[in-house]
């Protein structure tokens, strides 16, 4: 998104933009629509010996970044190299570990020399199991794990407790070498899948921890990173991590979190799975942005100030003209937006498992679970004034003959249908009276906004004076002193 002036928006602003009208479903779908458009191929996953080694058959590793085992068994592992030169991070995205490749998880974090293993899901969520138990508990057996398939040893050595998670240290040994590495095992443990934490607060405590370890360093092999299919969750703390990155060099008027989250995406599918995790990632992002130095933040503070001043000016105007529509309005509000299908490749066409496959945990034609129904509430807002970019580039696409990818119907859809607010005037009222609540929420933060502006704006004036005097009372000790002469 770009401004008037055509420099990239401020991410606070963008933000607020889209949260106002609501409009984070569009947003996420023209993302996807663009991902849409990439031709890399996933031939090594649809290869008969590789798809039991694939948790959901819908989500799989792009050939030209797929991480490439050098020992073993076999060189396959769902999982890719995400690099991001201009923020200076690699990061290694992998599905959650099934009992057949936790041997396989284990030597690419051996092969790639990575210092830290990142885990955001818990073992079993809403009693499915969603990744093995890969690692050695506190009071098992000898605290060790054996991989013979690989030739490794995994030893538990501590642990320490936080609020949202926790962090190990592990020994990883090569039986055969007997060279052993510490490994650091951050795990969060309050994510829930298709979901996203409940504020940035503890969220930001865990990256700056994992910053803070070193994990992410450049001197030190990239972090590998899971959740469950390795592309929700993990996609979310990649794309918080590098734009913090780039806010702290350029500023925050540098950043564009859209062709970030499509850059990455160019490395593996997928990342951010559904809209809510989008605007976490926003709201993440703008929170720990405030957290950074004031001096390198503060780039580009004029700009950023314009762009505020044309938003505030520009929801102004549309509040009034919202309410005075939706005072008219007698029509029932559309249905909430369905949502997000699974990712599922057109080319994707697998043939039925092996009838080795029937032992492995978590068949290979699994598809990525449904999202949780939860219930958002209509709106009846219209498009965002400066979102019409992505509205017009749909459009485009639609002119193109390019269709938008066809939803299923699914259980959900019909959880909506059954969930959809009826048409009897009580219940208008009451859409009415919500709608009514936000644009006075929204008014405020305007009002908000203007405050903020224009103390920021009367305490450069007075910085300005200020320098001003300083000049004009230096050059007069200067003529008192060549007078004195």
């Amino acid at each position: 998104m770009t401004s008037e002036t055509g420099g990239t928006s401020n991410v606070e602003t963008e933000y607020l933009e889209i949260n106002s009208k609501e409009a984070w479903p569009v947003l996420y779908q023209h993302i996807r629509n663009e991902c849409g458009n990439y031709a890399y191929t996933c031939n090594e996953s649809k290869k008969p010996q590789h798809r039991v080694f694939n948790r959901y058959r819908d989500v799989a590793p792009y050939d030209h970044t797929r991480i490439v085992l050098k020992k073993g068994p076999c060189d396959y592992i769902n999982a890719n190299l995400v690099q991001m030169e201009r923020a200076h991070r690699q990061y290694i995205l992998t599905q959650g570990p099934l009992s057949n490749t936790a041997g396989h998880f284990w030597l690419m974090v051996w092969e790639q020399n990575s210092k830290a293993v990142l885990m955001l899901n818990k073992v079993i969520e809403k009693s499915q199991v969603k990744c093995y138990q890969y690692w050695p508990l506190e009071g098992s057996s000898n605290h060790t794990m054996m991989f013979p398939d690989v030739g490794l040893k995994v030893e538990y050595i501590s642990k320490t407790d936080a609020s949202h998670y926790t962090t190990r240290i592990l020994r990883l040994t090569d039986v055969e070498s007997k060279e052993s590495r510490e490994i650091l095992h951050f795990h969060y443990t309050m994510w829930p899948d298709f979901g996203v934490p409940q504020s940035p607060t503890a969220f930001l405590q865990f990256l700056a921890d994992v910053r803070q370890s070193g994990a992410l360093d450049q001197n030190v092999g990239p972090p590998v990173i899971h959740c469950s299919a390795g592309i929700g969750r993990s996609g979310t703390f990649c794309l918080v991590d590098s734009c913090l990155v780039l806010i702290e060099e350029n500023g925050l008027n540098s950043v564009n979190v859209r062709d970030v989250l499509l850059e990455m995406r160019r490395y593996r599918m997928g990342l951010i799975q559904t809209p809510d995790q989008l605007r976490f990632s926003y709201e993440a992002i703008i929170e720990g942005a405030k957290q950074l130095p004031s001096n390198n933040v503060n780039i580009g503070t004029n700009e950023i100030l314009n762009n505020r001043y044309d938003l505030v000016n520009n929801i102004s105007d549309s509040l009034v003209e919202e309410v005075e529509e939706e005072e008219d309005e007698d029509d029932t509000p559309p249905q909430p937006p369905p949502r997000g299908e699974s990712l599922m490749m057109s080319d994707w066409n697998p043939s039925p498992s092996s009838e080795n496959a029937e032992d492995v945990s978590g068949p290979p034609d699994k598809p990525l679970p449904s999202e949780p129904p939860t219930y958002t509430e209509p709106s009846t807002s219209p498009p965002p004034a400066n979102f019409t970019s992505v509205e017009n580039n749909l459009h485009d696409q639609n002119n193109d003959n390019v269709a938008l990818p066809e939803e299923p119907q699914s259980d959900l859809d019909n959880c909506f249908k059954a969930t959809s607010p009826s048409s009897n005037p009580d219940t208008k009222n009451q859409l009415r009276q919500r709608n009514l609540e936000k644009k006075e929420r929204l008014a405020a933060q305007v009002r908000e906004m203007k405050r903020r502006q224009k103390q920021t704006e009367e305490w450069q004036q007075l910085k300005r004076s200020k320098q001003s005097e300083t000049v004009e009372l230096t050059e007069s000790v200067h003529e008192e002193a060549e007078s004195s002469n």
